[in-house]
């Protein structure tokens, strides 16, 4: 039971109905979740508020979506936390918890480097349809010493408010999902059999051309018109791909391209992605997750160190999955620490997928980052 009697000054209650009238305005997920994480922050008046979503075991944090920080402090933080320590407390006992001094606590993990000092606390379970999906995460109260009992009051309330926008928000997706499948179905068999053939048989009557021509520079610029067909074709099979996903419980690409737009903010540009395969139908079921979270990891330590002003982001899917992120800057260093932090977590990912990681300078400018593993041969 929400303790509502204890929001006993006017104003606060107004301030929680625009929260509800804010979270409850959107049917986007993604715009759901962290708008969520700021009218908590707004309500509590903490300088810093995050929203954990549960993993799929219950057991740790698949998404983190903080709010209140720098964008130069966000990426100089790096990896987000996984669910351990004070934020592990409310996974386990997912009930409201309140701390004057997190760092008293024994079960207190510690912050990485780099990390703004935080010292009130307090955690708000969010529940959607009587299952835990995630918690609110609010520190350092502003205007006092710790949070408050109404505090408390406020930001639970706002918890009811969020499971049901979040139920909201997954059952539009769906039904959206569902109305496209017809369309995607009808608008992926019209590119394969008409608008492929089409390209392919332009293809084929320019490089006749090219063998009647007598100067070279007409051939070249034929071989470089063909060369563009190819890959208009490549991008094509990768559209027809994505329309032919059937899947409406989630999709690679979309939380592909969803990670490179917030990263944008970070970045100080947005990068170029693209798809070549069936990466939905032969990404291993358990590999979703890993595969996210290398990416945030690539384009954090991008935007910490490469001083790059382009990164390109390509998921390719054939007998392996392939993540590669290549960036214009200045490459990495001379000597890369073995076993660093943000590379070793990307290892230690592809290795317990039976797969490795490449990581290298570029000729002239830049680097590669080459994340690879088995793919669903079995899908």
């Amino acid at each position: 039971m929400v303790p509502f009697r204890q929001i006993d000054d006017p104003e606060a209650l107004r301030n929680l109905l625009d929260a509800f009238l804010v979270v409850e305005s959107e049917l986007d997920l993604a715009v759901v979740l962290r708008r969520i994480a700021e009218s908590a922050r707004s309500l509590a008046g903490a300088r810093y508020a995050a929203l954990g979503v549960l993993d799929e075991r219950g057991q740790g944090l698949s998404q983190f979506i903080p709010v209140g920080l720098e964008p130069d402090v966000e990426a100089a933080i790096g990896h987000y936390p996984e669910g351990h320590g004070i934020l592990g407390l409310l996974i386990v006992d997912p009930k409201p918890l309140r701390l004057a001094d997190l760092h008293q606590q024994p079960e207190s993990y510690g912050f990485p480097p780099n990390h703004p000092p935080m010292t009130s606390f307090l955690g708000v379970p969010v529940r959607v349809r009587d299952e835990i999906f995630g918690n609110l995460y609010l520190t350092e109260k502003v205007d006092g010493p710790e949070f408050t009992e109404a505090d408390e009051a406020l930001v639970s309330a706002l918890a009811v408010a969020a499971g049901i926008a979040i139920d909201n928000a997954r059952l539009h997706g769906r039904v959206r999902e569902l109305v496209l499948l017809e369309d995607r179905d009808r608008i992926a068999r019209d590119l394969h059999d008409t608008v492929i053939q089409r390209l392919f048989a332009l293809g084929l009557s320019l490089q006749g051309a090219a063998r009647l021509a007598h100067r070279p520079e007409v051939t070249e610029r034929i071989d470089e018109a063909v060369d563009e067909l190819d890959s208009v074709i490549r991008q094509i099979r990768g559209t027809i791909f994505a329309l032919e996903d059937r899947a409406t419980t989630g999709s690679v690409r979309r939380d592909v391209l969803r990670l490179t737009t917030e990263l944008s903010e970070v970045l100080g540009f947005q990068p170029a992605v693209t798809f070549d395969g069936p990466v939905e139908t032969l990404m291993p079921a358990n590999a979703g997750a890993d595969l996210l979270a290398t990416l945030r990891e690539a384009l954090t330590n991008v935007a910490r160190h490469a001083q790059a002003s382009r990164v390109d982001v390509r998921l390719a899917a054939e007998r392996d999955i392939l993540l590669e992120v290549v960036d214009d800057g200045v490459g990495p260093p001379a000597e890369l620490r073995p076993g660093g932090h943000g590379l070793g977590n990307m290892e230690d990912r592809a290795r317990a997928l039976g797969g490795k990681l490449v990581f290298e300078a570029l000729d002239g400018r830049g680097a590669r980052l080459a994340w690879r593993i088995p793919a669903d041969q079995g899908a």
